[in-house]
């Protein structure tokens, strides 16, 4: 039976659009700097104390992204094994990645939920101290996937007064996580400068069904920790550091012969936080750093700036400022 999108490679409402084919091979240059030939955006989730539990007014326990594989939720009861597992992240994770960072004087990008930002005041002022962007992860580390729109707009509004009272600015970029088809509308109309909620690309790219260019700039599953927490996933520090290596690899061959790249990589708290599975990252952060000017290691936010001053869609008029927070270092 035929569809009236078939053979479409660009199709769907204006803000909703799938676009298959991208560059169709011929990516920009994106001009990083110093003519970087990789672009690294290490990016860690502070999500302990955001998740669902009954004491967060929630109609069950969580059941994502724990040492218990495959564990269903609990509704209408806590999980308190659950809920122990989630703080060994806000408690002890947390601390060993800021150490491990800020020993290496690396920029950090926090994608930060709400709820669990409000809750831990002095990780936020380390985060802040450490010179780090806190971006905004949504109000709460829930799946927004049938939250109807008015809930999810002031959810979105509500983690803005946080960040805003917690951090002194408003974040500049918002990454839901478990969006839904409405998702971005809000975030462009709540004036976000850009958001990473889109793993289709390796480099940032703009949407401009929404009256005006929008910056988006892809996140990442498979340069990701949270593969430790999944069946088939990494087993140890090893198998991180390897698939991590194997990417930058073979994206600086790319960049090498004329097609830079971005990468991503993807950390949590209570999962690469954990004394077994750090070892694994520090190599591979010491292994960027072995490779000088070719990688830039830069916070979401910079990535940003950049992307308006330099592609930014000709016939838009003048690209807006993205003002950059509390930055300290960005070194290449």
């Amino acid at each position: 039976m035929s569809h009236p999108n078939d053979g479409l490679a660009v199709y769907g409402p204006d803000h909703q659009k799938r676009d298959v084919v991208g560059s169709a091979g011929n990516p920009p240059d994106p001009l990083w700097p110093h003519s970087a030939k990789v672009c690294l955006s290490i990016v860690i989730n502070y999500e302990e104390g955001g998740e669902n539990c009954l004491l967060h007014g929630d109609s069950g326990s969580e059941g994502l992204l724990s040492e218990i594989i495959g564990c269903p939720p609990y509704p209408g009861q806590r999980h308190t094994n659950m809920e122990s597992l989630y703080e060994y992240g806000s408690r002890a994770g947390f601390w060993r990645l800021h150490r491990i960072m800020t020993e290496r004087d690396m920029p950090v990008t926090v994608f930060a939920v709400g709820m669990a930002l409000e809750r831990n005041a002095q990780a936020c002022a380390a985060m802040m101290n450490a010179g780090w962007e806190v971006s905004s992860h949504g109000y709460r580390w829930i799946d927004y996937q049938n939250i109807d729109p008015i809930t999810e707009r002031e959810h979105v509004r509500k983690t803005v007064e946080i960040h805003e009272r917690m951090v002194g600015a408003r974040p500049m970029g918002i990454y839901q996580g478990k969006p839904n088809e409405n998702t971005r509308k809000i975030v462009v109309e709540e004036g976000f400068m850009y958001d990473n909620d889109a793993y289709n690309d390796d480099l940032p790219y703009w949407d401009c069904g929404f009256g005006k260019p929008h910056l988006i700039i892809p996140y990442t599953l498979d340069n990701n920790d949270m593969r430790y927490n999944i069946n088939n996933g990494f087993s140890c520090g090893g198998q991180f550091y390897q698939y991590l290596k194997d990417a930058l690899d073979t994206l600086l061959e790319e960049g090498r012969a004329g097609s830079p790249k971005m990468m991503t990589v993807g950390l949590h708290c209570r999962i690469v936080g954990k004394p077994g599975r750090t070892q694994g990252l520090i190599k591979f952060l010491d292994y960027v750093r072995s490779k000088g000017n070719e990688v830039w290691v830069a916070r979401r936010d910079e990535i940003a700036n950049h992307w308006y001053k330099n592609h930014y869609p000709k016939g838009c008029g003048e690209p807006p400022r993205v003002e950059l927070v509390g930055m300290r270092t960005s070194k290449l």
